[in-house]
């Protein structure tokens, strides 16, 4: 886990600085591209305050929240803190957990992702071999996460 966080920041980093330099050369850069992060994310600041990253709905994260999190994650870690402490927040509504499948549906056999492969290539075929069933929209959603 820790070195996942030490991987995340080092590229938060790295986008952080693509972003200074694309002021410089006009080229605009996406902060959003390679942060592989949770719909919200809390931390703690000095162990006092707890602050939420604002993320919009096409994935973004403004630039001055990032830089903020990042430099107070890097503080942090000189200063030797306690390691910011992250809650899990579920990447969908509420309402999808509430979902009631139809009456007689048997889902498909899937094995589930193990982390070798293609992940893309995983989901395509999640969603054709649930889309054949007649899984659809939030009920699909509702297979994946179960």
């Amino acid at each position: 886990m820790k070195h996942v966080q030490d991987a995340q920041i080092a590229r938060l980093i790295n986008k952080t600085n693509n972003i200074d330099a694309s002021h410089i050369t006009g080229k605009q850069v996406e902060a959003h591209d390679e942060v592989e992060m949770p719909i919200k994310q809390h931390y703690t600041e000095n162990d006092k305050s707890t602050k939420e990253i604002q993320i919009s709905y096409d994935g973004l994260i403004p630039v001055d929240q990032l830089k903020e999190f990042i430099e107070e994650t890097i503080k942090s870690k000189i200063e030797g803190r306690s390691r910011s402490s992250f809650t899990y927040s579920k990447p969908y509504t509420p309402k999808i957990d509430s979902l009631k499948m139809p009456i007689g549906y048997q889902p498909p056999k899937f094995q589930q992702f193990d982390g070798k492969g293609n992940p893309k290539q995983y989901v395509a075929h999640f969603v054709e071999t649930y889309n054949n069933a007649g899984t659809y929209g939030d009920h699909l959603v509702k297979q994946f996460v179960r």
